[in-house]
């Protein structure tokens, strides 16, 4: 890597779209964004929305109360939501009591666990933003680079395990996430008061990003082969520990993942990332720059829909990426070692192999509130208060409460039941495994229900289940509002994203493990009618699956055609 980087590149006679004129005029990160946020008002420029991403934040509005308040000649709800950068998804009791106390003082009262092991909170008004984001920072956490164009949370297997394997990840989760971090002051200088100058400008110079940064997100995962809980091929870089006993060999790197795309928009595709080398624990760091250096300059600075690192990756080639790669790393790689990605089942009591437990709590769409008699956050708050667990957040959504002495257990396990809290044990794999982002009415992306529609489609998927002889079976649903896939729709058995208003498209045919892309079998199929189609597939699976063979695997060997010839004969032979 070259000590500075004056500027990304840009193809010749490739006009650059109004977010990179944006950045580049932003004075790293500032604009107008100490003025907008002191003028008062519900709501910020075109501008500021923009540059509030990098900041980790998003303008969102209420979108069950916009029609109507247009209809009064009223402004929309406008609202916030602020999201918290933590690598790992590691947060001391202290850190998480800090985070529940904000979801009251500034925020809708309620905590939601992302899909990259961030927490997230909705509803707060422009007044309160600066205080909020205060309050993130003073538990010793960030939200800045939560959101933008630039490396994202840094996601590692979640299994609070005491050896060297899982320390050496979170260790190297932590080291990524501060060093991949913005150079610019802005962040401090706007929500932190911190005085302009108090570092030099020389030292604020983005030797890694450029002035203008990334061309679009990037996202770091890293695991070993046996927890995939994070889907890391679902990565822009995902990043594979290999060992050899108790000694750390090296890393498997995979790049140009990402699963986002645009609805009729054929040169937008979900993507796995593709193993590309092998290197050795020394090099990762070298390794994470020269990837994100690829992305940097050659990603498309003028198609924002096409500007992730997974459309260079198959713009260029396989051949032409690890040839850059290997320029920029400064030697030649291995190639990538073979390896078997496995998702264990983190939820319910294990050992952590220091004499303690942990104890993973399923979370609905890691959704924390309290709504009748489940009471999760209270439960949650009065255990960080009473045991001062330490608390890890999953990229599934749920939470895993770590360092619980064994006598411990009993107790843990009543408060919980006592607060309404569903085992783990209770819960059918389906409903274990079953991912929702948060859709209306917050997103301002979303075309129909997710979240709000979980519980029904879990039980209607319960139900034919139950009728097939297959509520045993580990399936993977996972349900978004538009098709930029924040909750891995396009990995996993079955997917299914929003179209239209009330409908979706259903996806089927992934693996469990997350190794394989699903694909898609109906572009447009009512919400009322999705489980009536699954139900046939679901007869057959039951009949034919062979041994040991998943839900999607079997509909990747049935095929699209095959499976689609039993969809329509069921609905024929229904009429």
């Amino acid at each position: 890597m070259p000590d500075d980087i004056s500027g990304a590149l840009t193809p010749p006679g490739t006009k650059r779209s109004g977010a990179e004129a944006l950045k580049l005029a932003s004075r790293g990160l500032r604009g107008r964004l100490a003025e907008e946020l002191a003028e008062g008002g519900i709501q910020v420029s075109e501008d500021a929305y923009q540059l509030l991403k990098f900041h980790g934040s998003y303008e969102q509005f209420d979108r069950d109360t916009a029609t109507a308040r247009k209809q009064q000649k009223l402004e929309k709800e406008y609202q916030f939501m602020l999201r918290v950068r933590m690598p790992g998804g590691r947060l001391t009791a202290a850190q998480y009591l800090g985070l529940d106390r904000l979801a009251d003082d500034h925020a809708n009262g309620t905590i939601r666990i992302t899909s990259r092991q961030g927490i997230q909170f909705h509803g707060i008004l422009k007044g309160e933003l600066k205080p909020a984001i205060a309050a993130v920072n003073h538990t010793l956490l960030t939200t800045i680079c939560a959101c933008g164009d630039v490396s994202r949370n840094v996601t590692a297997s979640p299994a609070p395990i005491r050896d060297a394997r899982h320390e050496r990840l979170l260790a190297d989760a932590r080291e990524l996430s501060e060093l991949l971090k913005p150079k610019s002051r802005a962040y401090y200088e706007i929500f932190l008061d911190e005085t302009p100058g108090f570092v030099p400008e020389a030292e604020q110079v983005e030797t890694l990003y450029g002035p203008t940064y990334l061309p679009r997100k990037f996202k770091i995962g890293i695991t070993v082969p046996e927890d995939n809980t994070i889907d890391v091929l679902s990565n822009d870089l995902g990043i594979v520990a290999i060992w050899e006993g108790d000694r750390l060999a090296g890393y498997n790197i995979a790049v140009g993942g990402g699963l986002g795309m645009t609805h009729n928009k054929p040169r937008t595709y979900p993507r796995l990332a593709s193993p590309i080398a092998f290197i050795p624990p020394g090099g990762l760091l070298r390794m994470v720059h020269a990837v994100m250096g690829l992305h940097r300059d050659f990603g498309d600075r003028g198609d924002r829909r096409r500007a992730r690192l997974k459309y260079v990756v198959d713009d260029r080639g396989l051949d032409w990426v690890r040839a850059t790669l290997e320029d920029s790393y400064g030697e030649a790689f291995e190639p990538a070692r073979p390896m078997t990605l496995e998702v264990p089942d983190i939820l319910g009591w294990h050992e952590q192999g220091d004499g303690r437990l942990w104890l993973g709590v399923p979370i609905a769409s890691g959704r924390i509130l309290d709504d009748g008699p489940l009471r999760l956050r209270s439960a949650l708050r009065l255990i960080a208060q009473r045991y001062g667990y330490p608390i890890t957040v999953t990229p599934q959504h749920d939470a895993l409460l770590c360092d619980i002495a064994p006598e411990q257990r009993a107790e843990v396990t009543a408060l919980l039941a006592e607060h309404g809290v569903a085992a783990a044990e209770t819960m059918t794999p389906l409903a274990r495994f079953t991912l929702a982002c948060p859709a209306l009415p917050t997103c301002g992306l979303a075309l129909t229900e997710a979240e709000r529609l979980q519980p029904k489609h879990v039980a209607q998927m319960e139900g034919l289940l139950a009728k097939h002889g297959l509520s045993d079976r580990r399936i993977s649903l996972r349900i978004t509002g538009c098709p930029n896939g924040c909750v891995r729709t396009y990995t996993g058995d079955i997917g299914l994203v929003g179209r239209m208003p009330g409908y979706y498209a259903l996806y089927v045919g992934g693996d469990f493990e997350g190794t394989r892309l699903s694909f898609r079998l109906f572009d447009r199929i009512a919400e009322a009618a999705v489980f009536e189609t699954l139900d046939p597939l679901l007869r057959d699976y039951a009949a034919e699956g062979q041994p040991g063979e998943g839900f999607g695997d079997w509909c990747n060997r049935t095929g699209l055609e095959g499976l689609l010839g039993r969809a329509w004969r069921a609905q024929a032979a229904s009429t």
